[in-house]
């Protein structure tokens, strides 16, 4: 679903963060290098759940993720509860998908509302534009295969 000029014109002159088309507000958008630096970081890392097709989670997913079901099915979105289940409401949680571009996914939107709906309240989106290969993959960033391996050294964010 894309946003139109008339429907961000109208986000803004009624001066609300979030866009009519998305269920998240801006701030809950998380860009790539971000995550990044947060899992190549010594600190606390966000509990990272993927809510893309399986395949796509069994070729290369960001590394320390969870698979969670894809959020635009019924099955999904029982997985993407059970995977929640044991994280605690107010934990850092970051979703993606790269499916496609996120203009178009039919999974993260589902799933977002889930878990706000489930009380989560600090649910991130990971931002990305065109797909995960090339928003996430091609920049170096850190993947693992379905069995956890790491694949490559870790590109480390400036």
């Amino acid at each position: 679903m894309r946003v139109g000029a008339a429907a961000a014109s109208a986000t803004i002159a009624l001066g609300k963060e979030q866009s009519a088309a998305e269920p998240w507000p801006q701030s809950a958008l998380m860009s790539p290098a971000a995550l990044a630096k947060k899992l190549n970081s010594e600190g606390a890392r966000p509990a990272v759940l993927c809510v893309a097709f399986p395949v796509l989670y069994r070729q290369r997913h960001i590394i320390h993720a969870e698979f969670a079901g894809p959020g635009r099915s019924a099955e999904g979105i029982e997985s993407l509860k059970k995977a929640a289940a044991n994280l605690q409401k107010n934990e850092e949680i970051v979703i993606y998908c790269g499916c496609c571009p996120m203009v178009d996914c039919p999974n993260v939107r589902p799933a977002y509302s889930t878990l706000t709906k489930l009380g989560f309240t600090n649910v991130k989106v990971l931002d990305i534009p065109t797909n995960f290969h090339t928003d996430w993959v091609a920049k170096g960033y850190p993947v693992e295969e379905q069995l956890g391996v790491p694949i490559g050294p870790a590109a480390r964010p400036k």
